[in-house]
């Protein structure tokens, strides 16, 4: 898949809520510290743009979540909060195709290429990154404007918040979506937008 990029892509940003700095909760570590600072400047650009920009949020159904509708954690964060005119849809499963009416809006706007950032790569990320490939859409994924947690498999074993994300970009690369750097997508947009 190639980087090129045109017709105004849809910058998806996903689960960026306060709730995910609940560290206890998800995990020991996190990996991409300034993941919510490069997805801000990646909005900016589609603000200053007028690219269409879709916020996504995650209701949990489980009442012990950080994320849960109701918990200060279920709020976007500050960095990348929604302007009134900007679409945010809430779900309550890992895709942001379940339960909400995305792929109808991004269609009836002939909305073709989504470029994808937020909270976690192995999880909402990847799941809506699968789900919209599967739907036709071409995908990015910016790999410093996503980010996950330290993960434990049922033998035990432990495995980094680095290594899961890189794995997790390493499985949607190529047959779901072209994984690029932050600035590397805006030097692109910038490139052909001039």
């Amino acid at each position: 898949m190639s980087i090129s990029i045109n017709n105004k892509p849809a910058l998806l940003l996903v689960d960026i809520q306060d709730g995910l700095d609940e560290l206890a909760y998800y995990g020991e570590e996190r990996n991409n510290p300034q993941a919510e600072e490069k997805a801000r400047d990646l909005l900016e650009y589609w603000r200053k743009r007028g690219f269409p920009v879709f916020h996504i949020k995650h209701n949990s159904t489980n009442p012990n979540s950080p994320l849960a509708k109701g918990k200060k954690g279920n709020n976007i964060k500050e960095i990348v909060k929604p302007l009134p005119e900007e679409i945010l849809m809430e779900k309550e499963v890992n895709s942001a195709f379940i339960g909400t009416p995305l792929q109808k809006v991004l269609l009836d706007h002939k909305i073709e290429k989504l470029v994808i950032a937020g909270l976690t790569t192995d999880h909402c990320v990847s799941s809506t990154v699968r789900m919209a490939a599967n739907l036709g859409f071409s995908c990015f994924v910016i790999s410093d404007a996503t980010a996950c947690f330290n993960k434990t498999n049922a033998e035990g074993s432990q495995f980094s918040a680095d290594l899961v994300h890189k794995i997790c970009l390493a499985c949607l690369e190529g047959e779901f979506a072209k994984v690029l750097k932050a600035q590397e997508i805006l030097d692109h947009l910038e490139t052909i937008n001039n």
